[in-house]
């Protein structure tokens, strides 16, 4: 057979791509169009930011001369300064213990809190999927930490953890708990494990909205056809409806995960100035207006988005999420 004639046959073999009708590029079209009000949007209050932002990080910028700002290259980042004598120091933000004690303490926050609320949040929702009388008043009684401002919320637990004044240690003390009162805020041990008590208290109600929207989305006929054959209800949940509804927790996680990631409020109201519970956000407020460094501020905060995002992408590629919506 000749060349030519293999050519062929191998190009009637593979299938070729269908092109897209004049309909498909039509509606292709029109949802750019409807799109563009919003991408502009975003690229004006986003996007120039978050250059000014990475641009800052590479100067020595500070806040009251920011038109003043000279390039120094990757100097926020690191720096090694030579003393003349056959030694030298690395300076920079990548060299900082204090800012990788951050980085440790906003990944550690993260996945704690987020593990516990997913936890939490799928217990909430498989106990308000089930149809019993007042479940609508439970369903609005359930999201009322998440409804309250998270100022609100942290001021709030700040006074129930007081070390003399609180409610908390009153009630521990009570049932025997524990003997002396606890600076729960105050103490290095213990200041993360009030921070991570008050996110899960307040956005647990989130995870479980999330995971009961799923749970209603899965077909009542899967389970009175898993009645009818007697399957167990752990091994129904494990085999059925876990698998069914692991897409919306996967959504949920990462949308949880990202507003982990970047946690502010509740570390700055009720921690303030603490190594033990110090976050990446934190981290770059206080050398942006607290230090005046500026320009370091906005190095950590540049660290901070990409940090994020790797995690993301690793998280979304690893767990195989679906962001198409097409069948693999």
């Amino acid at each position: 057979m000749s060349l030519t004639s293999d050519a062929a046959a191998t190009a009637t073999l593979t299938p070729t791509k269908p092109k897209a009708s004049r309909l498909s590029r039509e509606r292709i079209r029109s949802a750019w169009l409807f799109l563009a009000p919003m991408l502009i949007v975003l690229a004006a209050v986003a996007l120039y930011p978050l250059y000014r932002t990475i641009y800052f990080s590479f100067t020595d910028a500070s806040l009251d001369l920011l038109g003043e700002a000279r390039w120094v290259g990757f100097r926020n980042y690191l720096e090694y300064l030579d003393y003349g004598n056959g030694q030298g120091e690395y300076f920079g933000l990548l060299v900082d213990a204090r800012w990788w004690r951050s980085v440790w303490n906003t990944v550690w926050f993260a996945v704690v809190s987020v593990a516990l609320e997913t936890v939490f949040g799928l217990i909430i929702a498989l106990v308000l999927f089930r149809k019993f009388p007042g479940r609508v008043w439970v369903q609005a009684a359930v999201l009322i930490p998440w409804a309250i401002p998270t100022i609100v919320s942290a001021r709030m637990w700040a006074w129930m953890m007081h070390d003399q004044f609180g409610i908390l240690n009153d009630m521990l003390e009570r049932v025997g708990l524990i003997d002396t009162p606890i600076a729960w805020t105050a103490s290095p041990e213990t200041a993360m494990i009030a921070v991570i008590i008050v996110d899960v208290w307040k956005t647990t109600p989130f995870m479980a909205l999330l995971i009961l929207a799923g749970l209603q989305m899965v077909p009542q006929d899967i389970y009175e056809a898993a009645r009818l054959d007697g399957v167990p209800p752990f091994r129904l949940f494990r085999k059925v409806t876990l698998p069914l509804i692991m897409p919306a927790v996967l959504v949920a996680v990462v949308f949880r995960a990202l507003d982990a990631l970047r946690v502010f409020d509740i570390i700055y109201v009720m921690t303030p100035n603490t190594d033990s519970t110090r976050s990446m956000s934190v981290f770059a407020r206080e050398n942006l207006f607290d230090f005046d460094q500026f320009a370091y501020g906005s190095a950590a905060s540049t660290l901070l988005f990409f940090i994020i995002a790797l995690m993301t992408i690793s998280f979304i590629y690893l767990t195989r999420m679906n962001l198409e919506g097409d069948e693999r």
